[in-house]
């Protein structure tokens, strides 16, 4: 059916819940969620919602209807609005759509898979070696934050190559403007101001620092005369050229690299800091996979990554933004101006996709690839570029965590989840308490 045929047909929309949008509202802002799980109990796993911010959104939890979307051509559905693209700027990849979009995606992909990936499993090593000295032993410490200086460090090493003074000045503003520019990301732009306490007006202010120092990394990287031998992606990225000639500007850059900065740390933490959380409450998972890793296997590992991701994923949304006439989902036809949201928390907690979903189990993946129903990363044109890489580093971290630390089992009860803004933490940090092997 083309785009004319559909533009003569009515729109049908999955069933809607009889309640003030401002009830909705609230409780997707403040228990999303326990909220999202209600709604398809009682609606089952596709339904329309009103939002404060996003609008009128059609909520997807099924996989057969989100590979549908994620397969949708981006002539007909764009990234979901407002997405981050707000706070990371106007030449980050949230912030592109369409053939722009895809141009850019085509130029910042190398640095973040294939063989060169392998470059930077020594930089993860050593971040880790760095932090890992300082951690107090046989007593509760939270794995969070060490876990976000470890890929906080990483990104910065494998962006700018170096460990210069200008990388201070970004450990220092990258981490408290990550948290205000994923607080920002959730709320809508309100015409009044808070003066001081107004997180609109500290996101500035910090911006306003990390142009100035990035800016000048720029500037003094395109005055090397030995770019072409850098490996960094902040070299690469000034050396690489679209399919016209044309390579980025500074402005670009510096957005696409804040992109990755704020993207390609606090995720991978996070996921880390529940791997804590998980493995130490489940004594006969940790045993195998530290027995696997005495031995020098992976498959293991490999699985435990994977169901760490299915059971607590860090994002919980992956939406499209209707810009054709109407589209169709399964057997709906979604009007222009819709968001779309597949709900990844829904899909993964679904038992129709996965046997018991509330056990945590790395068992149901040793010898499979998960299904289409896991989507850690999101899916389709807009599937996250980093998610090679970050599984990379969750690899050599948990490898190197287990071959020095043995974690000491908890019956505690599982820590609660607690929304950073866009990501899930658990609600203590990931405390664990380890103790150094012999």
């Amino acid at each position: 059916m083309t785009t004319g045929q559909i533009s003569e047909v009515e729109p049908i929309l999955p069933p809607r819940p009889r309640l003030p949008r401002v009830a909705t509202g609230l409780g997707f802002a403040l228990r999303r969620r326990q909220t999202m799980t209600q709604l398809t109990r009682r609606y089952g796993s596709t339904f329309t919602i009103g939002l404060p911010v996003f609008g009128d959104v059609v909520v997807v939890a099924d996989p057969t209807l989100a590979r549908q979307l994620f397969t949708t051509s981006t002539d007909r559905v764009a990234n979901i609005r407002p997405n981050l693209g707000r706070v990371l700027g106007a030449g980050s990849m949230f912030s592109l759509d369409g053939a722009e979009h895809r141009r850019r995606r085509k130029l910042l992909t190398p640095p973040l898979h294939g063989k060169r990936i392998r470059y930077y499993e020594a930089v993860v090593a050593e971040e880790f070696a760095a932090e890992a000295v300082t951690w107090p032993t046989g007593r509760p410490f939270a794995t969070l934050e060490p876990m976000m200086r470890i890929t906080l460090n990483v990104i910065l090493r494998t962006v700018f190559g170096a460990r210069d003074a200008d990388l201070d000045v970004l450990r220092q503003i990258i981490p408290p403007m990550v948290t205000t520019g994923s607080r920002l990301a959730t709320i809508p732009d309100l015409p009044l101001t808070f003066g001081p306490l107004d997180p609109r007006r500290r996101f500035a202010a910090q911006r306003e620092t990390y142009d100035r120092v990035v800016g000048s990394l720029i500037a003094s990287a395109r005055a090397e005369h030995d770019l072409a031998h850098r490996t960094d992606i902040l070299a690469l990225m000034i050396l690489s050229r679209h399919e016209d000639g044309s390579a980025m500007t500074d402005a670009e850059i510096a957005d696409e690299l804040l992109t990755l900065l704020a993207a390609g740390h606090e995720t991978t933490a996070t996921t880390l800091a529940w791997a804590i959380e998980r493995l130490q409450r489940h004594r006969r998972a940790l045993d195998t996979l530290v027995a696997e890793l005495d031995a020098g296997g992976s498959d293991y590992l490999t699985a435990t990554i994977t169901e760490i991701q299915r059971s607590r994923p860090v994002i919980d949304l992956a939406g499209r933004h209707v810009i054709d006439d109407l589209v169709e989902l399964g057997p709906y036809r979604i009007p222009k101006g819709h968001n779309i949201m597949v709900s990844i928390s829904l899909l993964h907690d679904d038992s129709r996709q996965f046997r018991d979903p509330e056990r945590f189990d790395p068992e149901r993946f040793v010898g499979t690839t998960a299904g289409p129903a896991w989507l850690p990363f999101g899916g389709g044109t807009r599937r996250c570029i980093g998610a090679a890489f970050a599984q990379m580093e969750m690899d050599v971290v948990l490898r190197a965590l287990l071959r020095d630390f043995t974690i000491e089992p908890s019956t505690s009860p599982d820590e609660r989840w607690h929304s950073r803004g866009v990501a899930y933490a658990p609600a203590r940090g990931g405390r664990v308490v380890l103790h150094r092997r012999r």
